[in-house]
């Protein structure tokens, strides 16, 4: 059974507080929708403003596949605009629960009815596609609910829907809901909202209950928790209701979610299914090699489904063969020493609470693979004291030779007070440090921090790099380098 999708983000999800769009960013998003095979686009509500009747104009000139529909209250007035807008249908909305006809309407059932059905026949008369929108329907007593309904059928309304205004139905009730309704002659639709989080499986459960047309948002975004998700629905539909497809251009998803998330300023939760940032990203070793050997082991779709690429996290998690993956991705091959020594050293940062990324690895991976073991200076250790009223002293531990040395020092600062802690041993003669410079190569507080030198002995000049969280170890290696690479020369 082809299921056809009602979308709504450009009216419902722009209600999303703090979201306005301007006219040309609704139409880049209209544009998308129509291109992924949407079949109705709610383009907005005709009696807002000037501005969202010439957005929605915009729109409707364009000759989109989809059918362009309005927000419209069954009032002449706003179906006036509609009109004005050219429109093809309108999403004609009529309050049912006794709560919003008596406590925000002030009127009675009967006055309701005749409220409804005059609506109708004023859009029919003019032309107009109708869908009967039953606001806070699961709410309401299904008895006038369908009275209602079978009003609007009589006056002859094209479609149905049942509003989960408030989003109180369970996946239970709303089957059992929709299979009171699914005996009426026209199409019906379901329209959810997420205030318990259960948009999406309400909606599922209401195609079992006998729905042809759903309402979504891209990324679910709506007032307060937002409305059904677009991305999680289709491709459930698609993937686990064999008995049900739609007209969707699956592997197109991920560009119009991330084309929403920019132009509203919504951003999506990195854990968000299909379109979140973590939906295929794997860290854990055990979970890494298993996607390497069949990635079906732990993905119950493949990321190209919905546009998506995998990615394999850096982390303590990480096992070998998930980071040499990953190694090989950034174009860099390693022995198995190396990738362990490589791997020792992620855990060593993420045990500190440092996230390691992308060019946190280079730069790892990069300090491994310049390891020259026939150096004759190693550093084993540095310590530190300093403070306001402390001269900054260092004690460095450090290997010559095979044999082991501790010193110190005092300086300006702790990285003066290191480096003249090394300098002032034998083997540190007549070197020179003519050039320190340093950059934080990755954001925040615990950035990695490069820092490169130039040393001069005599006529020769190398430059050698230190690259660590800590500036003062980045700058020890990085001087205890160059001074390797001096007496190598």
């Amino acid at each position: 059974m082809n299921i056809k999708v009602l979308d709504t983000t450009l009216r419902d999800g722009e209600q999303t507080p703090g979201v306005s769009l301007t006219a040309s960013e609704k139409f880049r998003i209209a544009n998308q929708l129509d291109e992924i095979g949407i079949d109705y686009i709610e383009a907005g509500s005709a009696i807002t403003s000037n501005g969202e009747r010439e957005s929605i104009k915009e729109i409707t000139k364009q000759g989109f596949n989809a059918q362009i529909l309005s927000f419209s209250r069954p009032l002449t007035v706003d179906i006036d605009y509609c009109l004005d807008c050219d429109v093809d249908a309108v999403n004609l909305v009529v309050p049912t629960s006794d709560l919003h006809i008596q406590d925000k309407l002030k009127t009675t059932r009967d006055e309701l009815l005749k409220l409804s059905n005059n609506a109708i026949d004023y859009c029919k008369d003019h032309g107009l596609i109708v869908e009967l929108s039953a606001e806070d329907a699961s709410r309401s007593d299904v008895d006038f609910l369908k009275r209602v309904y079978a009003d609007a059928i009589d006056h002859n309304v094209d479609r149905i829907c049942v509003c989960d205004t408030v989003g109180i139905l369970t996946p239970d009730n709303s089957y059992e809901l929709f299979s009171k309704l699914n005996d009426l002659p026209v199409p019906i639709a379901c329209h959810c909202h997420n205030d318990f989080g259960l948009a999406v499986a309400n909606t599922l459960s209401a195609l079992k209950g006998g729905v042809s047309e759903i309402h979504t948002t891209i990324n679910g975004i709506g007032e307060r928790a937002g409305n059904t998700s677009f991305e999680e629905c289709v491709v459930s539909i698609d993937r686990l209701l064999p008995q049900f497809d739609t007209n969707i251009k699956i592997n197109e998803i991920y560009d119009i979610s991330k084309l929403v998330a920019r132009l509203t300023g919504v951003y999506i939760q990195p854990n968000k299914a299909i379109v979140g940032e973590n939906a295929f990203s794997h860290e854990s070793g055990i979970h890494s090699d298993g996607i390497i050997k069949n990635s079906a082991t732990y993905e119950s779709i493949t990321p190209e489904l919905v546009g998506r690429k995998r990615k394999f996290v850096i982390g303590k998690h990480m096992g070998t063969k998930g980071l040499n993956n990953k190694l090989k991705e950034l174009g860099m091959n390693v022995d198995e020493d190396q990738l362990h020594q490589i791997c020792d050293n992620i855990k060593v940062l993420a045990d500190k609470g440092k996230t390691v990324t992308d060019v946190d690895l280079q730069v790892i991976a990069n300090n491994v693979l310049e390891v020259n073991h026939e150096d004759r200076i190693s550093l084993d250790e540095v310590t530190i004291v300093s403070g306001n009223k402390v001269m900054p002293t260092a004690s460095v531990k450090i290997t010559v030779d095979g044999e082991q040395i501790l010193n110190a020092g005092v300086g300006l600062g702790p990285v003066d007070a290191a480096i003249n802690a090394i300098k002032s041993l034998d083997v540190f003669n007549d070197i020179d440090l003519i050039e320190y410079h340093v950059d934080a190569i990755t954001g925040g507080t615990d950035a990695f921090i490069d820092v490169i030198i130039k040393l001069q002995k005599e006529d020769k000049v190398v430059s050698a790099r230190g690259t660590e969280p800590d500036i003062i170890n980045a700058s020890v290696k990085a001087y205890i380098a160059g001074v390797n690479r001096l007496l190598r020369d």
